[in-house]
């Protein structure tokens, strides 16, 4: 005991890997998460051994994990503002008025303090964030002693944890079991269905599946009877839907230019979608085996999209407004949007700032980058851009706005939250600076959140037991509540009011609760990824808005 006492950094790492430790149990398709898990180590070995670590660790980790959590949603969340998504955002609005509207009626009827109502509000929604942010605001709240403001921000913690777990269970099994029989849809089939409407004739896969005859292709013929054609004649005969890529005569490998002719012989490699690949044979002549020289290999590029004129179009319309796509035989063949893959599939829409995989012949795809966008360049972190970052948003947090009697500040948390969403966005327009790799910003995001957690559970744990006892079985109830009234009043009005396709619904309500681990089950269960494209619009606006709900209540519940 006292080598944790004497050594606190000691006691954090252990927190860090008991709780990681805990948070892999899986009981059926629930499993706590390693921040949960941490906070509950955290909390038991502060009450054991009274660890005290300085709240500056908290601040700096927690500016940390909440400016890159804004940094890898700021893309996503200012691509959406449009009408188009304007029905998802109708969702948000209610979890944001359940979720206020009931932790602020517990407070008043239970007569709880600010602590414990916000503790209960951080732990229904699982929003790891309002812990810090609600934190951070209790310790500005005029008129509480030190120790009261030690106690209200351990009633944070301890109510957070025994919410989060029973709202945690609430929202997985509610959107991937129940949602799906309320809706008599099979989610899978559902899914499925949608995925082909979305794809066209090309229909849907499984997530185990791959195509038996890919869509692009690359072969070679000999020229017979092709023979006087040039290299442009015959594009333009397939209107510009295969390329000619490399022409071999006898041992000279020539330049395949638009006027250079095809002689008898000549070995021809032709790039396209297969069934254009096919018919140009018939053209040029039979199909040959692979020849050393002219089997040109297929380059592979990730492209941000920087090109506003791109941003709402669906993939199909991206590729009718660059004709260079079917011209050069290039193809989108995967959309990241922030950490989230969606279906390359026709009707998925792009946004400005999404990172699209092109494949084909490097000389079509060199072109097409400079026209839509720039190549991603993450490979070392800007520093430079992520110190302004923080300091611009400790800065803005600092900014307090008195409306009546009830002074309300974004602190340290909101500010950098607010600065993350604006240097993510600033910088995926070009995305040629500021670099922040997605793998860099995630460790960063959960080390700052998880060092955030354990320091808030091992200076809470001493008043976690007598709260439980005052408070023990309303903790539950409201965990469960919490996630059951949004979550139904979202799945009502999104189906009957909003007419939003019934796959995409369950993936956008697991998105308004910013749960992780509920659109995994639900993807899992679907066995598509279709439910993420409901999911990405409602997390990333319900990530920025459920942190600061935490200062809301706890200004007007400490007014």
């Amino acid at each position: 005991m006292g080598v944790l006492r004497d050594h606190p950094e000691f006691a954090l790492f252990i927190c860090l890997a008991l709780g990681y430790l805990v948070g892999k149990v899986r009981v059926g398709p629930i499993t706590l998460g390693g921040i949960c898990g941490t906070l509950i180590v955290s909390l038991l070995l502060g009450a054991w051994a009274k660890v005290v670590v300085s709240d500056d660790v908290k601040t700096i980790f927690f500016a940390l994990f909440i400016f890159a959590l804004g940094y890898l949603a700021g893309p996503q969340f200012f691509s959406n503002l449009n009408r188009e998504s304007l029905r998802f955002f109708a969702l948000c609005g209610i979890e944001l008025v359940c979720v206020l509207g009931i932790a602020f009626g517990l407070a008043k009827a239970f007569d709880l303090d600010v602590g414990t109502a916000s503790g209960i509000l951080a732990g229904a929604a699982t929003e790891s964030a309002v812990v810090g942010t609600a934190t951070e605001a209790i310790g500005k709240l005029d008129g509480l002693t030190p120790d009261q403001i030690t106690q209200y921000q351990g009633h944070v913690a301890t109510a957070y944890t025994v919410c989060y777990l029973f709202g945690l269970i609430t929202i997985v099994l509610y959107t991937s079991q129940i949602m799906p029989m309320m809706l008599r849809i099979n989610l899978r089939d559902a899914s499925r269905e949608l995925w082909e409407k979305m794809r066209g004739a090309g229909g849907g896969l499984e997530s185990d599946e791959r195509q038996a005859l890919p869509g692009m292709v690359g072969r070679t013929y000999l020229v017979t009877t092709g023979d006087g054609r040039t290299v442009g004649d015959l594009e333009a005969e397939l209107d510009g839907r295969v390329t000619v890529e490399a022409v071999k005569r006898g041992s000279k490998q020539l330049t395949p230019a638009p006027g250079l002719a095809l002689t008898l012989s000549d070995l021809v490699l032709v790039v396209g979608r297969r069934a254009n690949v096919i018919e140009s044979g018939h053209l040029i002549g039979p199909e040959t085996p692979g020849i050393p020289g002219v089997d040109t290999p297929l380059a592979t590029a990730q492209v941000a999209v920087t090109e506003k004129a791109s941003d709402g179009l669906s993939v199909d319309d991206l590729q009718r407004a660059h004709p260079e796509f079917i011209k050069d035989g290039v193809y989108v063949t995967d959309v990241l949007r922030g950490d989230q893959h969606l279906p390359a599939a026709g009707s998925t829409t792009v946004r400005r700032g999404d990172v699209l995989t092109l494949v084909g012949a490097r000389s079509g795809l060199n072109k097409l980058v400079a026209r839509i966008g720039a190549v991603v360049k993450n490979d070392a972190t800007d520093f430079i851009y992520l110190g302004l970052g923080i300091a611009a948003g400790s800065l803005l947090g600092q900014v307090v706005v008195h409306f009546g009697d009830v002074p309300m500040s974004l602190g340290t948390g909101g500010g950098c939250l607010i600065s993350g969403l604006l240097f993510g966005w600033f910088r995926s327009r070009k995305q040629t600076f500021g670099a922040f790799p997605p793998q860099a910003a995630n460790t960063l995001k959960d080390m700052g959140l998880a060092i955030f957690i354990a320091c808030t559970g091992l200076v809470s744990g001493p008043q976690a037991w007598p709260l439980l006892k005052e408070y023990g079985a309303l903790l539950p109830f409201a965990g469960i509540a919490m996630v059951l009234v949004p979550a139904t009043i979202s799945l009502v009005v999104g189906r009957k009011l909003l007419k939003i396709e019934k796959p995409l619904l369950i993936g956008a309500i697991a998105g308004q609760q910013c749960s992780t681990p509920a659109i995994t089950s639900v993807t899992q269960v679907a066995q598509s990824s279709v439910p993420l494209l409901g999911y990405t619009i409602t997390y990333a606006l319900s990530n920025f808005l459920l942190p600061l709900t935490g200062p809301i209540l706890v200004g007007v519940l400490g007014a």
